[in-house]
């Protein structure tokens, strides 16, 4: 009897996957009911079945700025979503704290640069409290850096403090992969111990702050996907040094193994932004000395083909005309070409 309801169940879930296939998660769970003397039925859990959909499946994105002000507090949800993102520049962080549907756990992000940094510097946290700890941030002096700010919840309270700080040092571990940011968090969280069940939700949740982030420009936390197919790679070829790379949407990715010149090929005059990027990925790791050359120990993704060309080469380049594909015709006229087609 009990095998029969496992395959009834299981039956259930294949009708429920075929109506659901636009749900990035779900979860079914086969249960068992048998009636009591009394006539009242009960059920006991046989078992869960969780599983992802494809990620580039379709969603939408609503926005909504309460103010009237594209550049003021903004409102962000996302189809099929239980949470909320809060966008804001630090100068109305009042008109926030006054939003009574703010409350309760959260995680946050904070982040603003200068003219002369080519990377942002961001802080990640997380409370049970979270206007309270913004407010904490605000009026101290030692994260005056920030400018922006984020703050996500869940509109049917389902976010605890577990589960705020599993998604707090899931994005640390994600910035700091991704190496697009200066990390101001002087310490690195461990994951809490969650149940399964919980941490599929909290992983769920996060899923879904990784999808909205881009949307209000912060980047910082994507790193890119190889690409496995070279046959159309973009090649840099100066001053001794050999670099290939690609475009994608978030940006120009160049490849795990190129060649950047040593220090001392630098130019005297290059952009302090992309002397701050070349010393920041020395610093880090991700430009590492070998011989006479920095290579390239990760793919990376800079902004623009000409800031890869720049850092690479130590010196001001235009990117479109330096880039090329392999029969030697540049990225400028490429575009052109697909640009007239």
């Amino acid at each position: 009897m009990e095998q029969d309801e496992r395959t009834k169940a299981f039956a259930c879930f294949s009708h429920f996957s075929s109506l659901f296939q636009h749900f990035l998660f779900l979860r079914i769970w086969l249960l068992r009911f048998c009636p009591t003397e009394n006539g009242v039925r009960q059920f006991y859990i046989l078992g869960s079945i969780c599983f992802s959909m494809n990620d580039t499946e379709g969603f939408s994105v609503k926005l909504f700025m309460p103010k009237g002000q594209p550049n003021g507090v903004r409102i962000i949800g996302k189809s099929h979503w239980t949470g909320r993102g809060t966008v804001f520049p630090r100068a109305l962080l009042k008109e926030v704290q006054e939003r009574e549907d703010i409350f309760g756990s959260g995680v946050y992000a904070l982040w603003g640069s200068s003219e002369n940094d080519a990377l942002p510097s961001a802080y990640i946290g997380q409370s049970d409290d979270v206007l309270s700890r913004l407010n904490g941030h605000a009026s101290g002096d030692d994260k005056d850096f920030w400018t922006h700010g984020i703050i996500f919840t869940s509109d049917n309270q389902s976010l605890n403090k577990a589960h705020v700080q599993h998604i707090e040092a899931r994005l640390i571990e994600l910035a700091k992969e991704a190496r697009r940011c200066k990390l101001e968090n002087q310490n690195s969280p461990k994951q809490p111990l969650l149940s399964d069940a919980d941490r599929a939700d909290a992983d769920l949740f996060l899923s879904d702050i990784l999808l909205c982030l881009p949307i209000v420009g912060v980047d910082f936390f994507i790193q890119p996907e190889t690409r496995s197919n070279k046959e159309n790679d973009l090649i840099l070829k100066e001053k001794g040094i050999e670099a290939h790379g690609y475009e994608d949407a978030s940006g120009f990715i160049v490849r795990r193994e190129s060649q950047a010149v040593s220090d001392e090929n630098v130019a005297e005059k290059i952009p302090v932004s992309h002397e701050n990027l070349r010393r920041y990925l020395i610093e880090s790791k991700v430009l590492k000395l070998e011989d006479k050359t920095y290579t390239m120990t990760v793919d990376y993704s800079f902004s623009s083909p000409s800031q890869a060309a720049c850092v690479l080469l130590g010196a001001s380049y235009s990117g479109p005309k330096y880039w090329k594909d392999k029969s030697g015709q540049p990225l400028n006229e490429i575009r052109s070409v697909i640009a007239s087609t």
